[in-house]
């Protein structure tokens, strides 16, 4: 997918705070906001440059005086830092999710508002849903707990104030997305907390043969690649989501054994499933009607194309992740 044109030529000129701009989506964003023109500042705690022409800052956003700072006399901000991990994580260190979120974004949020932003973007996550196999916005406040319990909380706490700038300030300029399970370049390899694809990598090229994956394969997730979420990303910028969060997802599931089949595609390995471990929950997908009718949101990469460039930049960039903030270590 391509953004418009007109789009482009809309940004040139301005200027952007990308949050977590060494990320995985970050680091896209700011990669495409170069390309039209744009004064670019990556905002994170890893000790990463990875755009030649961005300028990188260091700093916590959990400090409200930084993030009033770096959002002083700024044009648009991205707020996509988050904190990402395994099930394993999610479930024995909540504290490690949940502090560090809601401090980020309560701070980020509030010093867009102060400092009157003229275009805010926040990504939520596919975790603030409560359990459902089809995933489709509400208009209506939910009441269902979120399925990935502390951090889903914290990421609803941050749609919920943008809600209240919304019915207190009549604010129509913070924009909200709900990503799915994303993938691409600059994921997760660490293999104490990487998610499924980043770890069936780690463990293929550290040679574990042959790979155990749990379950028997049938659990149904949606993938989706990093740039395609990246650039709709951009879209709810540019359209806004009328103060509702909008869902960004690759358009369809695909089976645990269909993203093992296709990595076998591009990697030779040898695998097996193992039906006495649970395969989690039969399935987990987003409607991304909304994304396409609001937003001309079309994501275009193939899971095949996807995974391959996933992989390449992995093999090249094998110990990055040491470089970046981890919120598990012991004393983070």
């Amino acid at each position: 997918m391509a953004l418009p044109e007109d789009l482009m030529k809309s940004l040139n000129g301005n200027t952007a705070v990308v949050t977590g701009g060494t990320g995985m989506i970050g680091r896209e964003i700011v990669s495409i906001l170069f390309d039209a023109g744009v004064m670019v500042r990556s905002v994170s705690l890893d000790r990463l440059k990875i755009h030649p022409a961005a300028e990188y800052i260091y700093g916590d956003l959990s400090d409200y005086n930084f993030c009033k700072e770096i959002t002083r006399d700024t044009d648009y901000v991205f707020h996509i830092a988050g904190i990402k991990g395994s099930i394993d994580v999610t479930t024995n260190k909540p504290a490690s999710f949940f502090v560090p979120l809601l401090m980020m974004n309560t701070n980020m949020l509030e010093a867009c508002r102060v400092n009157k932003v003229k275009k805010i973007v926040y990504t939520s996550s596919i975790g603030a849903y409560g359990s459902a196999e089809v995933f489709k916005e509400s208009e209506t406040l939910e009441t269902e707990p979120p399925m990935d319990m502390f951090p889903g909380w914290a990421k609803r706490m941050a749609e919920m104030q943008v809600q209240a700038y919304r019915i207190q300030y009549d604010l129509e300029n913070f924009a909200v997305v709900r990503p799915c399970n994303v993938y691409g370049p600059g994921d997760n390899f660490d293999p104490k907390n990487a998610m499924v694809i980043p770890s069936l990598m780690y463990r293929i090229y550290h040679g574990e043969d042959p790979l155990v994956v749990w379950g028997d394969g049938s659990a149904i997730r949606d993938f989706a690649y990093s740039r395609d979420i990246a650039e709709g990303v951009i879209l709810a910028l540019h359209h806004g989501t009328q103060g509702r969060y909008v869902n960004l997802g690759s358009g369809q599931g695909y089976t645990i054994r269909e993203l093992v089949e296709t990595l076998h595609k591009l990697i030779p390995f040898n695998y097996r499933f193992d039906g006495n471990k649970s395969s989690g929950f039969p399935k987990r997908v987003m409607d991304i009607s909304l994304a396409r009718e609001m937003l001309g949101y079309n994501p275009t990469t193939s899971l095949l194309e996807g995974l391959k460039q996933t992989w390449e930049w992995y093999v090249a960039n094998q110990e990055e992740y040491l470089k970046r903030k981890n919120y598990f270590a012991e004393g983070a």
